[in-house]
């Protein structure tokens, strides 16, 4: 069966997992790691991207994220594609590093959130490539690390996740390990790589007795989360595209959205499209931007292309438009 199209939803969890291409190594050494993690904790800070937890393996790698107002499929595209590159040139390769695409699960926040740090962290352990927890404590290619306190970024959120261990930051930390020592002998747990109530209910076989005991489930492989909360996600997610949808039935386009953003912000039309420093034309070229990308689905590629900007500049744009519209409550109609 063909797998669904990414559910690329804003403001949520998603837990990323990327291979290499027929599963060999996407790191060969230190510095290709050091590398990844410099180039993902620049993306992650230019897209306001937040980071739970992280492993890297040698031929594949795990993300917890939370979006804020970039699409997960920007801010992988931004990693994925920047380190190809650096790979393929640091290795004297040519041709493709990755599985052509990347797997995310989006995922309930509340019951799965400390449940995914955990499982993420133990990757090292569960595949050999540290022999314990203590040699985990002091891995620097996994985020446990980094909440334990042993080795540190600046990039990875640690606050909101110890908080849920305890008040002290000492006492937290050791709760947290203690949690981390106990998910040892659970194994690899596959209900949590893969998603959706279908592995979370115990498989088919439990979903099948949960039909005949009169409990009906909605589920979907790209979501990992109870019945109510696969359906929120689903409606909220066929919304946004019947709402682009009918933008285009009604004829908006990149053109009438710059004569909105003119009529709002009392400028030119083609202010809008004219390159500058000047602060209003950049706030008005971001909240065009915001408006392209979320309203009217336009991919920050193709925009990048026809506003003369690069990736990182429209995802900043995008950012930056999101308050403007906000702070003035301005809407695209």
């Amino acid at each position: 069966m063909p797998r669904g199209s990414r559910i690329d939803a804003v403001d949520a969890v998603h837990h990323i997992m990327v291979r290499g291409i027929e599963r060999k190594k996407i790191f060969e050494n230190d510095a290709d790691r050091d590398h990844f993690l410099h180039r993902l904790g620049e993306i992650l800070q230019d897209t306001g991207t937040t980071c739970f937890a992280w492993s890297l393996m040698p031929n594949h790698f795990h993300l917890l994220l939370r979006t804020d107002n970039i699409p997960i499929s920007t801010v992988m595209r931004r990693l994925l594609t920047g380190y190809a590159i650096w790979y393929n040139r640091s290795h004297r390769r040519h041709g493709h590093l990755f599985q052509n695409r990347f797997k995310s699960v989006l995922c309930q926040e509340d019951a799965y959130l400390l449940e995914l740090v955990r499982y993420i962290h133990l990757n090292p352990v569960r595949a050999g490539v540290v022999k314990d927890l203590k040699e985990l404590d002091r891995y620097p290619y996994s985020g446990h690390s980094v909440l334990t306190g042993i080795m540190k970024n600046t990039w990875q959120e640690v606050d909101g996740i110890l908080i849920m261990f305890g008040k002290r930051r000492t006492s937290a930390r050791q709760a947290y390990r203690s949690f981390v020592e106990k998910g040892i002998e659970q194994g690899r747990r596959p209900e949590l790589a893969g998603g959706g109530l279908i592995r979370s209910a115990g498989g088919w076989e439990g979903l099948k007795q949960k039909r005949e005991e009169g409990r009906y489930q909605r589920s979907d492989e790209r979501i990992l989360g109870d019945s109510d909360f696969v359906s929120k996600v689903l409606t909220k997610t066929e919304e946004t595209m019947s709402k682009k949808e009918i933008f285009r039935a009604q004829g908006m386009d990149l053109d009438k959205i710059a004569e909105r953003v003119s009529e709002l912000m009392k400028i030119r039309t083609e202010d809008v499209w004219a390159e500058g420093k000047q602060q209003y034309i950049v706030n008005a070229r971001s909240l065009f931007c915001f408006w392209a990308v979320r309203e009217l689905g336009v991919s920050m590629a193709s925009l990048g292309r026809r506003l003369g900007l690069s990736l990182p500049a429209i995802s900043k744009s995008v950012v930056r438009g999101k308050q403007i519209a906000e702070l003035k409550e301005f809407k695209l109609t």
